[in-house]
């Protein structure tokens, strides 16, 4: 995948601009559905819910989007259970139903490349989200998972000291069919490779933390815990079972291991020392390009105004983008970053199993 990007990470100061599942066809914005009156049906396809973002902040957010632009338009919703022919029977019910425009996480970016295609010739403009779809889609809405990558890899060697020349790193990677997997390995490489040895890498199924435990319980028992130096762990929710591991195991202290997404538990974590750093990409800010974008489309549009740059997906190029801001998190950094910004309280983070850690990091008194 080629991305030219606006820019890459930016500064804390820059995240200031920043449920229940529920069957598909469920409507979660106001109007008729149609395109009569300024009003149409946006169909949001949502990849899971065993990952916590899509329920809590993703869809609600761009519901919210999509009826302040567009208070005559409908979203409607469906979680695909990480199922490839799920997504596929939503996204042809979607458009069966009269969905002018769609929101697309898909669960394989390469697999619904046909139902997309489907998409295109009935004409209903697909917006990409998160993972960059193949086939003709006709927006883009995520973050450059390369950089992050990069990001996650710098932050690492930076934990480790002297043991980032030449020491022992377990990687973590998220699902092999995800396009953003491939993309953080790659960034992650970049940095680490000639620095440390990668001792062994995983790639977790449909990014369940369970199966992290099991790779990471694996990992522990062929190295032993102690000659672990770090890990590289591509999420937050992969880093809770890395981290769940190496407790188990009786590893003192903890090597530092890295995540993405800013969960409440894994900055919890980080407070405590548990998790290293996460990056903290805004949901706010993706979620809205996603809905600004596919209200535009909808209106017959253009996305010139919105979409600054520009992505290629090895079937389309030059295709609309918005690649949001990326910012490391650490212990020291949790008050600049996501409470500053509005993602959380510190009573959110330091419920009482934190409360200690959270006064030596300044959060309380």
């Amino acid at each position: 995948m080629k991305r030219v990007p606006r820019r890459a990470v930016v500064t804390a100061a820059a995240i200031s601009v920043l449920a229940a599942p529920a069957a598909c066809g469920t409507a979660d914005a106001p109007g008729d559905g149609s395109s009569s009156g300024g009003g149409f049906t946006v169909g949001l396809l949502l990849p899971d819910t065993h990952t916590a973002r899509w329920a809590t902040a993703d869809k609600p957010l761009i519901v919210k989007e999509v009826k302040a632009l567009c208070p005559a338009c409908r979203v409607t919703h469906a979680y695909a259970s990480a199922d490839v022919a799920t997504q596929q029977q939503q996204i042809e019910s979607m458009i069966a139903n009269g969905a002018k425009v769609l929101i697309l996480d898909p669960v394989d970016d390469k697999a619904l490349r046909s139902s997309i295609t489907r998409a295109r010739d009935a004409h209903v403009p697909v917006v990409s989200y998160d993972r960059l779809a193949q086939g003709p889609i006709s927006a883009y809405s995520s973050y450059d998972s390369v950089e992050i990558g990069k990001i996650q890899a710098q932050q690492l060697l930076k934990a480790m000291g002297p043991k980032a020349h030449g020491g022992q790193v377990v990687m973590m990677n998220g699902d092999p069919t995800d396009p953003n997997t491939r993309d953080l390995r790659e960034g992650a490489l970049s940095v680490l490779k000639g620095k440390v040895k990668i001792a062994r890498s995983y790639y977790t199924a449909e990014w369940i933390p369970e199966n992290a435990f099991r790779n990471m319980s694996a990992a522990i028992a062929e190295l032993g815990a102690g000659t672990i130096d770090g890990v590289l762990s591509a999420n937050d929710g992969l880093a809770g079972g890395v981290v769940t591991a190496l407790r188990a195991a009786g590893t003192t202290p903890l090597p530092p291991v890295t995540g993405q997404d800013a969960d409440l538990s894994a900055i919890r974590r980080i407070v405590k020392g548990d998790q290293y750093v996460t990056v903290y990409k805004s949901f706010e800010a993706e979620a809205e390009a996603a809905a600004r974008m596919a209200v535009a489309l909808g209106r017959g549009e253009e996305l010139d105004t919105i979409a600054t740059d520009r992505v290629s997906n090895g079937t389309d190029k030059d295709i609309p983008a918005v690649l949001g801001p990326l910012v490391a998190v650490t212990a020291d950094t949790v008050e600049e970053t996501v409470v500053k910004s509005g993602l959380y309280t510190v009573d959110q983070i330091c419920i009482p199993t934190v409360a200690a850690a959270c006064r030596k990091a300044g959060l309380i008194e």
